[in-house]
């Protein structure tokens, strides 16, 4: 009853206030501007982020518990959503933030969320005789800001299509809210449980044809989310083999970057330069329409997800 308590709070808040921040968004001209390398081909409001932010964290605060860890994911999320609005605004002037300040920023939220404890400290090594092997503090930073940093832009660039990053959203939250109920991590869950709730409620506005846009500032703001739940969650107490429950719950973000990553190294062109060569954009090209993209693409992530929950029931 609490998760669907949770639940209702954080769909109803967002659904809410959608509305309110599209109309603030057309007024002062806070719009996305077509540009040769988008699908869309008018001005759609991208104010879209701030909603999820603040129906995640009026849910969370009226819900859950306000500790180290908390503060942590709060101060960190605040600032890569902060980072995102600025590059939001930049693009409804039809410019692009610079990627390097995008990538201190992100490193800076990185290193709040490791100050506060959510970090990634060893892992179980399943052979012999499953000793725990604990990180050395350079290799616990490395590790968290690899996975935080990484997922963060991993769903940054996943957002190209309409109602796909909230779509994957949910799935993958609903994923990481499986193996945190199995764990008995109550406040990984709850997080969870939000983040299925603001992505669900936003994607009924977003879904195509889309009338708003969650822009950097939403993108940014649910990969570190669900990275950093992943951490506080999945990656406790993980062993080798369990490591890729994360992995797979967040797949089709982090097959999409991988996918554009290899394509523009073979091609010699910047890995952080946006263009038509994400996998959502082969399948548009392969003739299929943006519904058929997306619904294909979160049969992939479901695929991905179910996959994580086996290796989490067969390591139970």
């Amino acid at each position: 009853m609490q998760h669907l308590l949770t639940f209702t709070v954080a769909f109803l808040t967002v659904y809410a206030l959608v509305p309110v921040v599209r109309a603030i968004a057309l007024r002062t001209g806070f719009v996305d501007i077509p540009n040769h390398r988008k699908i869309h081909t008018d001005p759609i409001p991208l104010l879209g982020g701030a909603a999820m932010f603040a129906g995640f964290f009026i849910t969370t605060l009226l819900m859950g518990e306000i500790n180290g860890e908390y503060v942590g994911i709060g101060l960190g999320a605040f600032l890569i959503f902060l980072i995102g609005l600025i590059d939001d605004f930049a693009k409804t002037r039809g410019k692009d933030f610079p990627a390097l300040p995008k990538f201190i920023g992100q490193l800076a939220a990185a290193w709040i969320l490791y100050s506060f404890g959510v970090q990634i400290d060893g892992i179980t090594i399943p052979f012999g005789h499953g000793d725990y092997y604990q990180f050395a503090p350079w290799m616990s930073v490395m590790a968290t800001f690899l996975w935080v940093v990484g997922i963060t832009n991993m769903f940054n660039f996943l957002d190209g299509v309409d109602g796909l990053a909230a779509g994957i959203a949910a799935i993958s939250a609903t994923t990481l809210l499986f193996i945190s109920l199995l764990k008995g991590q109550p406040t990984s869950a709850m997080f969870a449980v939000t983040l299925i709730g603001i992505s669900l409620a936003f994607l009924r506005h977003n879904f195509h044809p889309a009338r708003i846009f969650m822009g950097d500032s939403g993108a940014t703001f649910l990969g570190f989310t669900l990275a950093a739940i992943a951490v506080q969650g999945a990656f406790k107490a993980a062993t080798l083999v369990s490591v890729a429950v994360p992995v797979l719950a967040l797949g089709v973000p982090i097959f999409d970057f991988f996918y554009v990553t290899i394509k523009r190294v073979k091609e010699n062109r910047p890995i952080y330069k946006a263009d038509k060569a994400h996998t959502f954009h082969q399948l548009m090209r392969s003739g299929m329409n943006q519904i058929q993209t997306v619904a294909f693409l979160y049969l992939l992530g479901i695929v991905f997800s179910l996959a994580s929950i086996i290796v989490v029931l067969v390591n139970k």
